[in-house]
């Protein structure tokens, strides 16, 4: 299907099949057309072309409230006049439940996104985190079978986030729902998802399940975005057929598996930060380049190293602490190590590196 909205593409002959009780998650850049997408499965907007269909099912012509659908917005749409309470019980009335019926499970679902003891204070009372829980409580309580969500944890901090990311497939899984949750953050999809869909400009990039697409993503972009991975460009020196040889500026090479692009292309390698083991003792097993350290950053759990090369590259890697080891200082002389097969390389994108990867 597409969306314009005068001149501008929205969503670009967008076509994905995705199965009942699935869990997927829209991921990508803002204005990529997330929320359009998510807009027109609800039936709050109407393609420009093409069909959507729910069970083999045209629902092109059907109106918003007859989709068994409920749709999830970032702005909450709460009813300021209603409490908590009523906000959430509102969905299983309209669907026929008894009010009794309706409050009880209203008090549940608040029980489940740890608001329960607001259930009479109003929307205006509440923080904006706590607004987002009450509108993700009453889509949970809705009864719909798809549930859309609109960046549901974005209001959060990032404790509750985490926390509430983990429980909010567990609700969705345990109600049997079908789920679509667009999000910008990869994390979240990564940890939540049983496919993620990958949009950029209005079109899909990339479309699997989150194992598959971090370790062989589709194409520079979905790597990038995925996993912060080091971006190198260099030229195809050789090739055979288990290796390739790429020379990339001031002359070092890098060895990686076949990518099926011919000599003296340019091409970009994409190099994931915790696939590179960092050493002050000269490693010389497959991949090893020395440079010196410029930065490091303490992340809690890790530590991300910046290693500029001879040829002026800058390469991150995380190394996970244990123990108390001592970090490496800036300055010092190291070897960074990594192995042929964790290279991925693609051919250069045609309209330029930085254009691909949205850099503006």
């Amino acid at each position: 299907m597409s969306k314009r909205f005068g001149k501008i593409v929205a969503l670009d002959r967008v076509s994905f099949n995705m199965q009942s009780g699935e869990y997927l998650c829209v991921l990508g850049p803002t204005g990529s057309g997330k929320t359009t997408l998510l807009r027109l499965i609800a039936g709050l907007l109407k393609p420009d072309e093409g069909e959507i269909s729910f069970d083999g099912k045209s629902v092109n012509n059907i109106d918003a409230h007859n989709r068994n659908a409920v749709y999830v917005p970032q702005q909450y749409a709460l009813f300021p006049h209603l409490t908590v309470l009523n906000n959430v019980a509102f969905g299983p009335l309209s669907r026929g439940k008894s009010e009794n019926e309706a409050l009880e499970i209203a008090s549940k679902t608040l029980e489940i996104v740890r608001l329960a003891w607001r259930g009479q204070s109003y929307p205006n009372e509440l923080s904006g985190g706590m607004q987002q829980r009450v509108a993700l409580a009453r889509g949970l309580a809705s009864g719909a079978s798809l549930l859309l969500l609109d960046e549901p944890l974005g209001a959060l901090d990032a404790r509750l986030r985490l926390e509430l990311r983990h429980r909010l497939r567990e609700m969705v899984k345990e109600a049997g729902f079908t789920a679509v949750h667009v999000t910008h953050d990869r994390d979240e999809a990564m940890s939540v998802a049983d496919q993620i869909l990958v949009l950029k400009r209005g079109r899909i990039q990339d479309q699997g399940p989150p194992r598959r697409i971090y370790v062989r993503p589709a194409g520079i972009f979905v790597a990038n975005l995925i996993g912060g991975a080091n971006i190198i460009e260099g030229v195809v020196e050789s090739a055979s057929v288990d290796s390739c040889t790429i020379r990339v500026r001031g002359g070092t090479t890098i060895h990686s598996p076949p990518a099926g692009i011919a000599m003296n292309q340019p091409v970009v390698i994409s190099l994931r930060k915790e696939s590179i083991e960092i050493s002050n003792q000269g490693l010389q097993r497959g991949n090893a380049l020395k440079g010196k350290i410029q930065a490091v950053r303490f992340l809690g759990n890790s530590r991300e190293y910046l290693v500029r090369q001879a040829n002026g590259d800058i390469i991150a890697l995380r190394r996970f602490q244990e123990g108390f080891e001592p970090a490496f200082q800036i300055g010092e002389s190291v070897t960074i190590v990594f192995q042929k097969d964790d290279v991925m390389t693609f051919a250069y994108p045609p309209q330029g590196l930085r254009k691909e990867l949205e850099i503006e």
